[in-house]
């Protein structure tokens, strides 16, 4: 088993059709084939890798990202995904986690790298791009005198694919590890819910270190013999023009893309070629569901997972779509929700969402004690609140890290967003809890204003009391540029707890 056969067959059944279009430039599945085969081949020469040797990714969203990680998984390496806006030392605290053997990076990037005596296990550095960086290797060189002649590693479902890292937001990021079994199984699951074709055209802006750029997108793209229309990051024109030009069919965003695609005029225009809208990443609220469907006319398919199931879970939906809904478990695996001793709920009751198929993970990455804490009986405890109606449909609450406690009463963020978001003058909002002597825990909310739009922060606290129980409404707002969000579009809450923190220090006493 690899990953890698998804490109084979591809190449095999349809050589020319357009794997990757780029800034106006094309590759064939021939073409894409050929060059991953060849730098598979160098990489070896250069290495003398062996099955689960990790090579770094710090690529921005180009072909060479694609061709880098085909190579890596073809030989049996390992890839590891990091962040492009990562700094030297996030790069060198993953570099050194995961004892990465080769770095594939651009010029650009090269500044961030650590030098050798800071990552040790690093042996060779290779750019995308010409540098003067001394001891870097520059990829056409090293692919002018590569042969395509190394054999595909014929691998075990459980040998690791993937390393990818949790986001952080609630400590130091942690290795996530993917196997050749996980993500053939997820990418099998994404083309059969999607009816994901090799007619189709897929956009990809989001990126692809992160699992669902790389795994929902890109490799079900490549297994389906799909076109991948790829940009660097998404940029409303261009991203708009992207779609009318390369006849895009599939388009996936997080539910903030959505939000800022409603307020161009006449979106629904550019979406005429689109047979198909994804979301994921971040809870879609049902009020901006309903208004993309009356605008543009089309349903927001919704699917629910964490880096750590490869990421696909559950979806909403094959036959019958249901607002506010995560959907139902995907093909082969099983979604449940627990009390705190791990024992099933019956439908209503909230609980934890458990996991448990060939999606789950083998593991954070040489951490057994982390693993064995998330991981219990087969079954991956996900940190998401959440509940079952009586046909099977799961519906997301909540983080359980996110949980307000206002004087033992429970309240849930996503609720009181929710309702938050039904004022006309909010773009986004995030509702967090904040230290209070009498309470202990405060709701307070931290809103984006829609363009041109003006609200003081009781109106808006007296919006949403007028719709909740009193406990549950912003003792506080505060109103802010944008929020901090991860590449995916996750709000990094954490990020506005620091930002109260900080802000109720700074008063004077």
């Amino acid at each position: 088993m690899n990953i890698f056969d998804g490109l084979d067959h591809s190449c095999r059944r349809s050589p020319a059709n357009e794997a990757i279009i780029f800034e106006g430039g094309t590759k064939n599945y021939q073409e894409l084939y050929q060059h991953v085969c060849r730098l598979s081949s160098a990489l070896q020469q250069i290495g003398h890798l062996g099955t689960g040797t990790r090579i770094a990714l710090f690529l921005p969203n180009r072909p060479e990202l694609v061709v880098s990680y085909y190579a890596i998984v073809r030989l049996g390496g390992i890839a590891v995904s990091l962040n492009v806006m990562f700094k030297h030392d996030e790069v060198k605290f993953i570099l050194n986690d995961c004892e990465a053997k080769i770095l594939i990076t651009t010029n650009e990037l090269l500044e961030q790298v650590p030098d050798q005596k800071e990552t040790p296990s690093v042996k060779k550095i290779i750019s995308i791009n010409p540098t003067d960086r001394l001891g870097v290797i520059e990829l056409n060189r090293l692919l002018s005198s590569a042969s395509a002649r190394t054999p595909t590693a014929n691998l075990p479902q459980h040998a690791g694919a993937a390393i990818l890292y949790t986001s952080g937001t609630t400590g130091k990021p942690k290795g996530v590890l993917l196997s050749h079994g996980n993500l053939v199984s997820n990418v099998s699951a994404t083309i059969h819910h999607t009816q994901m074709t090799a007619n189709d055209r897929l956009i990809c802006y989001l990126p692809l270190f992160h699992c669902f750029g790389q795994n929902f997108i890109m490799n079900a793209a490549v297994k389906s013999g799909a076109t991948l229309v790829l940009h660097e990051r998404f940029h409303p024109d261009e991203i708009l023009h992207s779609i009318k030009s390369n006849r895009v069919s599939m388009f996936f965003g997080v539910p903030a893309v959505y939000s800022r695609l409603l307020s161009v005029p006449g979106i629904e225009h550019y979406f005429d070629s689109v047979r198909y809208c994804f979301t994921a990443a971040a809870p879609m609220p049902q009020s901006l569901a309903r208004q993309w469907r009356e605008k543009v006319g089309q349903t927001i398919y919704e699917g629910y997972g964490l880096t750590e199931t490869s990421p696909f879970a559950t979806y909403n939906h094959d036959s019958l779509y249901r607002d506010g809904s995560i959907g139902t478990p995907i093909k082969n695996v099983q979604v449940q929700i627990v009390n705190s001793e791990g024992q099933p709920l019956p439908p209503g009751e909230v609980g934890e969402i458990a996991i448990k198929g060939p999606n789950v993970m083998q593991g954070y990455f040489r951490q057994p004690r982390a693993s064995a804490e998330v991981i219990r009986d087969g079954w991956f405890h996900t940190g998401d609140i959440g509940k079952v109606d009586e046909d099977g449909y799961f519906y997301l609450v909540d983080r359980v890290k996110d949980m307000i406690n206002v004087s033992g009463f429970k309240v849930w963020p996503r609720e009181v967003e929710d309702v938050l978001l039904q004022h006309p003058s909010l773009a986004e909002i995030a509702v967090v809890g904040v230290p209070d002597p009498a309470s202990g825990e405060a709701v307070k909310a931290f809103g984006v204003l829609k363009n041109g739009q003006a609200i003081n922060e009781q109106e808006l606290i007296d919006f949403c009391r007028a719709r909740m129980a009193v406990y549950k409404a912003p003792r506080f707002v505060e109103f802010i540029d944008a929020l901090p969000k991860n590449p995916a579009g996750k709000i990094l809450k954490r990020e506005l707890r620091t930002r109260h923190h900080q802000e109720t220090v700074s008063q004077p006493a």
